[in-house]
C-alpha cells in the first residue's frame, strides 16, 4: 500500500524553511493555498505565531481571514498549514494533535534541528496520524 501524498511546489517548502529560520527560536506557523481535491498546494502563506513560543503556534486570525479571502478569489481553498519544531523530530506533538483544527487539512512540519531543515507531512484525524510523501513540483 502506498502511501498518500500532497503536492508542494519547491519554491514553498524553501519559504517554509527560510520563515522557521526567520521566526527562530519561536515556532513558526502559515497556511497552505491549494487545490483540496488533488492534495495540491499552490502556494505557503506565512502568518505571524501570536503565541510567541518554541513549543506551540496560534496563527493570527486576521492573517488567516486575508489568506482566506485571497484563496477565494484565486479559486483556492486553505487545505492546511505548516509550523515548525525547532529542537525536535518533525512530527506531530500531542499539542499538535489537540490542536489539529480540521481532519480534511494537511499538517507540514519542519524541523529546524539538524543543519538542513526537513520537512514531512501529515493528515491529523482525531487520533490518529497518517504521514503523506511531499512530492516537489
Amino acid at each position: 500500500m502506498s502511501l498518500p501524498h500532497i503536492s508542494v511546489p519547491s519554491d514553498a517548502i524553501a519559504a517554509m524553511a527560510q520563515h522557521g529560520y526567520d521566526c527562530f527560536p519561536e515556532e513558526m506557523c502559515g497556511l497552505l493555498v491549494g487545490k483540496p481535491d488533488t492534495n495540491e498546494v499552490v502556494r505557503f502563506v506565512p502568518t505571524t505565531n501570536i503565541a510567541h513560543s518554541a513549543k506551540v503556534y496560534t496563527i493570527d486570525p486576521k492573517e488567516h481571514l486575508r489568506a482566506e479571502l485571497a484563496a477565494e478569489a484565486d479559486g483556492l481553498e486553505i487545505i492546511g498549514c505548516a509550523h515548525s519544531h525547532t529542537h525536535t523530530e518533525a512530527y506531530p506533538s500531542p499539542t499538535d494533535v489537540a490542536q489539529a483544527p480540521d481532519p480534511g487539512w494537511h499538517y507540514i512540519i519542519v524541523t529546524l534541528m539538524r543543519e538542513a531543515p526537513e520537512a514531512r507531512s501529515y493528515r491529523i484525524e482525531g487520533e490518529t496520524i497518517t504521514e503523506e510523501v511531499i512530492s516537489p513540483v
